[in-house]
């Protein structure tokens, strides 16, 4: 559809922190640098990984906990270095079809939830099924990318 994609996406390992009883904003930030920290070494084989995209956040319904992931890149897939910080965990997302809404600009918590609102109006009308409880943001771009921005909001079909 113009205003949104289904994506098939496979079962994968992703990096992730969970952030509890911050802002979204906020949590995002301390994620990404506990994150930022395993992929610069701070995992059992001291290892540096290259930075992946997306970067995501999932955001449940009524919620104030925040959980920041960074894709595990394929030449670690099978078996990630495993982290050192008790608050930092590899996890197996299993493979899923997804609705993806895709927008540009500086994404804001605010922005995020104004996009994932118009995502799942969308989707009810038009009669799709999905997991309403739950939706993830997905950021591609450093934040001194200025121009041409990509960001997405997700919600797994049902």
């Amino acid at each position: 559809a113009k205003d949104y994609e289904l994506r098939q996406y496979e079962t994968a390992k992703w990096v992730s922190t969970v952030i509890r009883g911050e802002t979204q904003k906020e949590a995002m930030r301390q994620g990404f640098w506990k994150l930022f920290h395993y992929i610069q070494g701070k995992n059992e084989k001291e290892m540096k990984i290259d930075m992946t995209v997306p970067v995501t956040c999932l955001i449940k319904s009524g919620c104030a906990d925040f959980k920041v992931s960074f894709f595990v890149p394929f030449e670690h897939q099978d078996s990630p270095p495993q982290p050192t910080d008790s608050d930092v965990f590899i996890e197996e997302r299993k493979a899923a079809a997804i609705f993806v809404r895709s927008f540009g600009g500086f994404a804001s918590p605010e922005k995020y939830a104004e996009e994932a609102e118009v995502l799942a109006r969308i989707l009810r009308n038009r009669d799709q099924p999905f997991h309403e409880d739950f939706f993830y943001t997905a950021g591609y771009d450093s934040p001194f990318k200025l121009f041409n921005r990509h960001n997405e909001v997700w919600y797994f079909k049902k």
